[in-house]
This record gives C-alpha cells, structure tokens and sequence, in this order.
C-alpha cells in the first residue's frame, strides 16, 4: 500500500485568534516541505512560536502529520522535530471475550468513516477542506486548525533583598491543534495533536459517541446502567498505538536513551538517588517500571549551549491489555522499514510479507537501531457508568513529547530573564579588602538566608 498525498484548500487562521506574528520569527528562512499549499499548516502562536508541517489524510491511519518544524521568537530559525506521526492501531477487546476489534486494519480512520466537520466541531478554529483518503475527489472539511489558550505558560517573580521593586514574570500559553473526528459503528473518535509554543506535542486520541448496544455482561465483566440493575453494559478496553518517526534538526539517526532512577544508598540528610543512562542500541519493547522513562536523542544536532537535542517520552495515565504479547509493552523501538505501519493487524497489507503481524515482529530480528522509530502503546480499560449517557463525554488517551535541551533556555523566555541561562544564583564577587585598620563588628550566628529559600 503506497501511501498518497491529496490537496486541500488552504484556510488561515484569524489575526484575532492566534495575534500578530512575531517579525524575527516570520522572518527566519522557511523550510521547503515536500507539500502543497494546501496541505501545509504554518501558524504563529501569540507568544511568537511558528509551527510548520505537511498533513493528510489515510484511509486507515486516518490524520498524519509530516515534517514538522518549530522556530521561537528567541529562535527563529525553523528546526525540524518529526518525519511523521500517526495512529498506528485501535485495538477494541471486550471484558467477555466474545468481540474483539482492530479498528485501523478493520475499518480505517480515513475514507467513509472520517466525518464531515460541522456543528460546534471546529467552533474558533478553521475547518480545513481536504480528501478523506479513499481516492475520491470530493473535497471535505475534514480537519479543524485553532489555536487554544493553554492556561498558565510560567511565572517567576524576581527576589529582592534591597528594597527594589520585585519584577513579576508571567505569561498565559496557547497551542495549536490540529484534530479530525470518525465515527466507526457506535463510537465517535477524536484524533488530536497538540503542539504547544514551549516546544511540546501531545498526541491524544478521544472518545465520545454511544456504547455500543446488545453486548450485556455479568456483574463481573459489565456495569448496570438504565433502571434498575438487570441491564450490565459490557467493559472493554481502548488500546491505542501510535508510530512516531523523528527527525531532530534534519539529521536523523537519533539514539534511543533509557534513564531509571534509584535508590543509592543514604546521604547526610536523606536518601540518596542516582540515575542511570542506557543507550538501547537494537530493537525491542520497554515496559516502564518505577522512576524509568526514555528520550530520543540526536546524535549531531546540538542547541546554542552545545547540547544535543532530544526529545522526551512522557506518558500519562495507562491502563495495560494482558490478552494479547503486542500491547502489554509500553514503548517500542524497531528500525525503520516500510512494512511495518501498524502495531497489530499489520499482514492485512498485501504488499508487506505476512509473518510481519505485530510490533513484535518487527523486533524479533534485533537489529541495531540506526534509525529507530517509536511505537507507543497507550490502553484505557472503559467501566461505563450512567453519565455516559448520551452522547458519551469525552474521554482521552495519550502521550507528550517534552523537548529536552532542544533550545538553551525556555522557549518562551521573557526578555528580562535572558541573562540567567546557567547556574540560577551564581556566587557574587567578592569585594575588593579595603585598606587600613576598620572597625570590628559582631559577627552573625547564622548566613543570611538566600533569596531562593530552602526549596525550589
């Protein structure tokens, strides 16, 4: 199955809804993306971050974002983040074991089942027209492009032990967001990427719709709702799989990096920890245990201070399917290959061999990881409940992607915190001994206290 790019109107979002583009951001060379006009979404955030990428729609993984740039008022020039990022795979298995869906392979997040956008679906966004990946011609409003306010982006007030007055930093944030909605029987699913103007990308998969009738259960494997208690409405799980491709500075490569944290013996005070880095050099599945998480790194695109750019896997909230071997592992890396495009359900591709069925066949051979891609596994065990009654409210699953020195400061930093890239509270110098006999003067039992305290 080749994957084909389709041409969408071009909509931009509002002056009034993302704010006046930030000149030295807007002024920075442009990447060249291997796309049309149409299919390019290039948005000014009002704190002065610019994110550029290339979208489409596929029959089955449904949204899909490719080369997506960043560039910051502070950094202007664009830096790639991602080759791509996509759903890989919705897995549905119900509590009685009687049903079980691989929606993507199955049914497919594009073409029939990706809806028309209308009602209150992109309310302050711009709905995008687009193809819905089945080859037809007719133009869709398939995607909604808005920008959001994010609440509270940072705040720090300035210390001061002169009498001057303190200097307040803060600022609210904003993301843009890109999402697509497809109803697959009973359900309504919302595919969404948020990417924020501190460098951060979540990729969130929402719920929404009916649950689906005719599938009661017993009090162990359903939950009553209606009148009553005769009526279990059955328990299932959402296992979402996504596949994620970086590109960090153009570059490629990355080296996939574990950290775990723990205890190390005691210190004068407390327990000590250390941390420990190992790089996995060929392919496998990770599971996260206490205190363990990833980043990608790469190995020659480096930020001002001389750091190599990285991104960091963090995931939140995860329920684990133990039916099947495939998505009882929280992340997987394998090397890049055409074939491998979904996490389950995989053979159903008739141009790709058929022994490549799972993620954990693609890793079965181990080879070395030259240019990894990232499967990440995020499950949601669903107990209904009466509130999801009807429409179901929304609920997600999902995961961020947390720049780890990408820039040498925030990317949001403010111009009067420019200076205080390094230790936060360098040691002052010390003055100069003055001549001649001085006066003694009692000396204090204690330090004078920092401005930072005891925390932070």
């Amino acid at each position: 199955m080749s994957y084909r790019k389709f041409v969408g109107a071009s909509a931009l979002l509002t002056v009034a809804l993302l704010g006046a583009a930030v000149p030295s951001a807007a002024q920075a060379a442009a990447p060249v993306l291997p796309c049309s006009t149409a299919s390019t979404v290039k948005e000014t955030l009002p704190n002065g971050t610019t994110w550029q990428m290339c979208w489409r729609i596929h029959d089955k993984a449904g949204l899909i974002l490719e080369k997506v740039f960043v560039s910051t008022k502070r950094n202007p020039e664009p830096v790639q983040v991602l080759d791509s990022i996509r759903l890989a795979q919705l897995h549905v298995p119900y509590d009685t074991g009687d049903m079980e869906f691989d929606d993507l392979t199955d049914l497919g997040m594009g073409g029939y089942y990706l809806e028309t956008l209308d009602g209150d679906d992109c309310k302050g966004g711009s709905a995008r027209l687009g193809s819905d990946g089945s080859g037809a011609p007719k133009q869709r409003k398939v995607l909604c492009v808005s920008a959001e306010p994010s609440g509270l982006a940072y705040r720090g007030r300035e210390e001061s032990w002169d009498g001057e007055t303190n200097v307040l930093s803060s600022r609210q944030g904003h993301d843009l967001v890109l999402r697509t909605i497809s109803k697959l029987s009973w359900y309504e699913y919302v595919t969404e990427y948020r990417l924020h103007d501190d460098g951060q990308i979540s990729a969130r998969l929402g719920a929404t719709g009916d649950l689906a009738p005719s599938t009661e259960a017993d009090a162990a494997r359903g939950w009553p709702i209606g009148k009553g208690g005769d009526y279990k409405a059955t328990m299932h799980y959402h296992n979402a799989f996504w596949r994620v491709d970086f590109n960090i500075g153009g570059k490629g490569g990355e080296r996939v990096d574990q950290y775990d944290t723990a205890l190390d013996g005691r210190g004068e005070v407390t327990a000590k920890l250390k941390t420990t880095r190992t790089a996995i050099a060929k392919e496998g599945t990770l599971s996260k245990v206490n205190q363990r998480w990833w980043r990608m790194t790469s190995q020659s695109s480096k930020n001002t201070d001389g750091h190599l750019r990285s991104y960091e896997l963090v995931t939140g909230g995860d329920d684990r399917y133990e039916g099947h071997p495939e998505t009882k592992p929280d992340v997987t890396f394998s090397q890049k290959s055409p074939c491998e495009k979904y996490a389950s359900g995989n053979a159903s591709d008739p141009e790709c061999p058929p022994d490549l069925r799972t993620v954990l066949d693609f890793v079965k051979d181990k080879q070395k990881l030259t240019d990894p891609v990232m499967w990440v596994r995020v499950g949601f065990h669903h107990v209904p409940r009466d509130e999801d009654q009807s429409p179901m409210p929304m609920h997600w699953q999902g995961f961020d992607l947390v720049p780890r020195d990408f820039t040498a400061m925030n990317q949001l930093t403010p111009d009067e915190r420019t200076g205080q890239n390094g230790d936060p509270q360098p040691e002052p110098e010390p003055e100069p001994e003055p001549s001649g006999p001085q006066p003694s003067s009692p000396q204090s039992s204690s330090p004078r206290p920092s401005p930072s305290g005891v925390g932070g």
